[in-house]
């Protein structure tokens, strides 16, 4: 095969070698989108798409997205009806699909993470290796051509001015071609190599190859790109007894496996927890809803779908359940305060009034056992919060807390 590339003054080419043009060949052909190939990788987040085929008609599913910003995916076998007008075969939910496959993928990856970064980080070294040696043939060949133009214009005749001068003209290339050569040599000697990761660091990064995995800066052709390179093809079919999603797994080695996954029944909702209902209540009275979602995920809680708590999915869980949204007073006289503000207007320590609302004798909500504690300001002026502070500045077993004037460090919502 010969690429052909115009200069300004001369037409080069370039040679690649037979299987270097099978490769590219075939590389093209797998990235049209047809039966037999499952087409290049896209910007969408399904990892599935164009490897994934109905049981019951062979036809590859199609792929659309919905909601709010058009980010979950659905599968469906539509085909048929849109190619003949026939009737759907099967379709579902991508999320959970996803979410399988991501859990298989990396089961497989995993233990074999460690060593795959170790040969990667060989075959960086053994790359820059070849490319010093390409270099020093490279210079090689150089100072030969220049010191065989030398000996060429020693040799000619100086009364022939004209051979003489293009004989000089032919050296004096010649060792710019070479001193251009080893200023390459230099600059890739100047370079500093990536170093290679010990077996420690390598061990925390595939220990980590989750978070790395979910993280938002992960581009979506990458993970595809992953998917296609250990998955062949995934065979999908509903059990509409069992109310199951049913994938067969064909992996790239020959081996296959089946997951079973619960399909959501018509009419059936995912509800969340009446429970973390009641926290949100309560926690929308000092958190906003970036605030409420962190909360939810450090004590471990999940949405009703099974997924971790984002900003956006509180907004629509407080929608769904006509709950408030957090807006702080605007005269700056919150009705409502956290351990930290309602010590500082008690003027005690954070411990003491925290022991007395896990003793009773002050009214306030804790909805979450890894979460802040709520108090009323209106029962911080009773008789009986005035009594806890009176008490702890005048019993030296209760710690008083600092200066009221000292500012702190750190800031506190619990």
């Amino acid at each position: 095969m010969i690429a052909r590339n115009r200069c300004s003054r001369s037409l080069k080419y370039a040679y690649v070698s037979w299987e270097r043009f099978e490769a590219i060949r075939t590389m093209v052909s797998s990235n049209v989108p047809t039966g037999r190939h499952h087409g290049a990788p896209k910007h969408g987040d399904a990892l599935l798409a164009g490897l994934i085929r109905c049981k019951r008609c062979g036809r590859k599913l199609t792929l659309r997205y919905s909601g709010m910003e058009n980010h979950i995916p659905r599968y469906s076998c539509s085909r048929a009806w849109m190619d003949n007008g026939g009737a759907h075969c099967i379709a579902f939910g991508g999320l959970r699909v996803d979410d399988a496959i991501e859990d298989a993928l990396l089961g497989v990856v995993g233990p074999g993470a460690i060593a795959a970064a170790t040969a990667a980080a060989e075959g960086a070294r053994e790359r820059r290796d070849q490319v010093r040696d390409a270099l020093s043939r490279d210079l090689e060949a150089a100072r030969y051509a220049a010191d065989r133009a030398f000996r060429q214009y020693d040799a000619a005749d100086p009364a022939n001015r004209l051979v003489a001068s293009e004989l000089e003209a032919r050296w004096n290339r010649a060792l710019a071609h070479a001193a251009e050569v080893e200023g390459k040599i230099a600059m890739h000697d100047a370079a500093t190599p990536a170093p290679i990761a010990d077996p420690a660091s390598l061990g925390v990064l595939a220990s980590n190859l989750k978070t790395v995995w979910d993280a938002p800066t992960t581009d979506a052709r990458l993970k595809k790109r992953i998917v296609r390179t250990l998955v062949h093809e995934v065979v999908a079919d509903i059990d509409d007894a069992a109310s199951e999603i049913v994938l067969i797994v064909h992996w790239v080695g020959g081996a296959h496996s089946e997951l079973r996954l619960p399909k959501r029944r018509r009419g059936q909702r995912n509800s969340t927890s009446a429970d973390i209902i009641q926290a949100v209540r309560q926690l929308v009275l000092i958190a906003s809803d970036d605030l409420i979602a962190g909360l939810l995920n450090r004590n471990g809680l999940k949405t009703g779908n099974g997924n971790r708590w984002t900003r956006e999915r509180v907004t629509s869980m407080r929608s769904s359940y006509h709950l408030p949204v957090f807006k702080p007073a605007d005269d700056g006289i919150e009705p409502w305060l956290n351990l930290s503000n309602a010590a500082k207007l008690l003027k005690i320590a954070l411990k003491t009034l925290r022991l007395a609302a896990e003793a009773g004798e002050i009214e306030a909500f804790h909805p979450l056992s890894d979460g802040p504690w709520i108090f009323a300001r209106a029962s911080l002026i009773t008789t009986a919060a005035q009594s806890i502070a009176e008490r702890a500045r005048q019993n030296p077993r209760y710690p008083t807390g600092s200066h009221p004037n000292q500012q702190s460090l750190f800031s506190s919502t619990t």
